[in-house]
């Protein structure tokens, strides 16, 4: 047998007796084994042998089942004896086996003419007699795409962790399919809260490009609707998104219901991609369904655009007395508390949780108010804060029906309905309600641009989504003030382990008593998010007020820096020389490589 060797790093090559599809040829004590490094390998031993081989060479491995020797061959030369096979295995089937490292291999046995014929009475493989050959009850583990079209079969996966991502990314395929002629492509949306019969219809009539969310994609998937068998291209959006909602078992579902190997002999192209690539779980996830993968970072590790003011706001139940002066006139929180004795003079965890609580209402207010913002994202932690934050709005006078008003708002999380969520999404972004009211998940890598201020009531759990969301604010040059209401008490929070994910649920018992609660602590949180950027968050008063020093006191947040492109122009007028330098360097260092090159007598040239 011959394996032209295809493409460049490292492979091994040799025989196996039928073994489990793991094993490896140089580390089993019944494998015969030839590497690329010039050394045979049988049972974990590595031995000098024949020559190096590497791209474009042919390597041919002979078994001589009389003698009981194997030996192999480079470009039609022998190498000579390489092993002899001992008497307890001889009366055993050895099989064709490679392992390869970033390497493709393409295998000859027989039918096809051999570059090197092989000689001394050797036959190829293909053509041994049937007494001489049996067939492997094991077969690897790279299905192989088929060939036969199938309408409901798309070419392209792409999954999002949300409908509006979803239908965001939709788009953008539209507007590039405009592009590509031939052939024409076909997309499809999958999402929840569509009649599945009109995504059915569509697939029927062929689809190239699908593009979902995990609950209908894993519906359809499974009834059979939705055929991965030609998937050449799977995407994965906002990775570490889809791994925060916990649908790990889903990517490796559908991972391993796509053939690895495509129709034409290509490896599937697995792309994963996320503002936060540098995060443990989703390097985990590369690791495990994608092959030697190739990091693609655009912007580096978690930094803040100089566009963006970030300060926080500590939130001090104990200085700040607010909470006991309001009474009932207060901000409606989670019933984290239904059951404990929180009056002002209980001085118990419980007491400063709920303070946090009702003072975090307040100081959201007492912020739009201080900065006169006309458009903000507020984030909070759960559906219920945004759906009382939106409610305490509405008791100002606003809400989603209020255009123009001061505290006219908008909720988006996973429990609207999904008519509502694209609307409001619209309404935001037209200007007609100043104020998007949402989760982490439901904001995720959605397109709105040029916002010029951003609260997060709470600390998100995780320090990267901190970075997505401030990011929200100060794009294209545009400045933006990002405050964080930072409770500098530990806050009692809804922690939903139970199945229905918080619907119904009232266990305000801590987490590891079996409830669905835990201490917050955004201290810590504050802290960790310091470390992960490298800088100190600077920290304001609870009026709110926001120094401009570093603007000089004239910057409008919204607007572009003023001195923007001055600055741009200026920086490059400073940097040119040496740019200039650079460059002469450069083309000075080339040309003596290529004098290096042609002159092999000239070692040193002065530069």
């Amino acid at each position: 047998m011959k394996y032209p060797v295809m493409t460049k790093d490292c492979a091994e090559l040799g025989g196996l007796p039928c073994r489990p599809p793991w094993t490896l040829v140089s580390t089993d004590k019944f494998g015969f084994g030839f590497g690329g490094t010039g050394k045979k390998s049988h049972n974990k031993q590595f031995d000098n042998y024949g020559e190096e081989f590497t791209m474009h060479d042919t390597i041919g491995c002979y078994l001589d089942i009389d003698k009981g020797h194997v030996k192999f061959s480079k470009n039609g030369k022998d190498l000579g004896l390489a092993f002899e096979i001992p008497p307890h295995i001889k009366n055993q089937a050895l099989f064709p086996a490679c392992v390869l490292k970033n390497a493709e291999l393409k295998f000859n046995f027989g039918e096809e003419e051999f570059k090197f014929p092989p000689k001394d009475g050797f036959v190829a493989l293909s053509k041994a007699p049937d007494s001489y050959t049996v067939k492997s009850q094991h077969t690897g583990n790279a299905q192989v795409a088929q060939t036969k079209f199938l309408p409901n079969a798309p070419k392209a996966l792409i999954v999002e962790p949300s409908r509006e991502l979803a239908e965001q990314t939709l788009n953008n395929v539209k507007q590039f399919k405009k592009y590509i002629d031939n052939p024409k492509l076909r997309e499809l949306l999958i999402i929840g809260g569509v009649a599945a019969r009109d995504q059915l219809s569509v697939l029927e009539n062929g689809v190239d490009i699908v593009v979902g969310t995990p609950g209908r994609l894993d519906d359809l998937v499974s009834t059979g609707k939705l055929n991965l068998s030609q998937v050449r291209f799977l995407v994965l959006d906002e990775a570490d998104g889809l791994l925060s909602q916990g649908y790990s078992d889903f990517i490796n579902r559908m991972h391993s219901q796509i053939p690895q190997i495509t129709s034409d002999g290509k490896r599937l192209q697995v792309i994963v991609c996320s503002a936060t690539l540098h995060s443990f779980d989703v390097k985990k996830l590369s690791e495990k369904i994608m092959h030697f993968p190739t990091w693609v970072d655009l912007k580096g590790e978690d930094s803040v655009p100089d566009t963006v003011h970030h300060v926080v706001v500590p939130v001090n139940p104990k200085t700040d007395r607010l909470w006991e002066r309001l009474g009932k006139n207060h901000i409606r929180t989670d019933d984290v508390h239904a059951k404990d004795n929180t009056r002002p003079g209980a001085n118990s965890p419980e007491m400063w949780s709920e303070a946090i609580k009702i003072l975090k209402g307040e100081y959201a207010v007492r912020a739009i108010k201080e900065h006169k913002m006309d458009q903000a994202i507020i984030f909070c932690r759960t559906k219920i804060d945004c759906d009382n934050l939106e409610q305490y709005f509405m008791q100002q006078g606003g809400g989603p029906d209020k255009k123009g008003h001061q505290f006219s708002c908008v909720c988006l999380h996973g429990d609207r309905k999904p008519h509502e969520r694209k609307q409001n999404l619209e309404r935001f972004k037209k200007g007609d309600v100043r104020f998007l009211i949402c989760t982490d998940v439901a904001a995720r890598g959605i397109d709105i641009h040029g916002v010029p201020y951003v609260i997060n009531v709470t600390l998100p759990d995780e320090k990267q989504n901190y970075v997505h969301r401030i990011g929200r604010v100060g794009r294209a040059e545009r400045m933006g003030l990002a405050i964080s209401l930072v409770a500098t008490e530990k806050e009692k929070v809804w922690y939903h382990v139970c199945s229905s994910r918080g619907k119904g649920c009232y266990n305000t018992r801590l987490k590891e008593d079996g409830g669905c609660t835990i201490w917050y602590n955004e201290m810590q949180l504050l802290s960790e998010i310091e470390e992960h950027l490298n800088c100190t968050i600077s920290q304001v008063e609870p009026d709110i007020k926001v120094p401009l020093d570093e603007f000089d006191g004239k910057v409008t947040y919204g607007q572009k820096r003023a001195a923007g492109g001055g600055n741009y122009k200026g920086h490059v007028d400073v940097l040119a020389p040496t740019v200039q330098e650079l460059a002469a360097l450069e083309k000075e260092a080339q040309t003596s490589f290529l004098h290096l090159g042609y002159l092999p007598n000239q070692l040193f040239r002065t530069f």
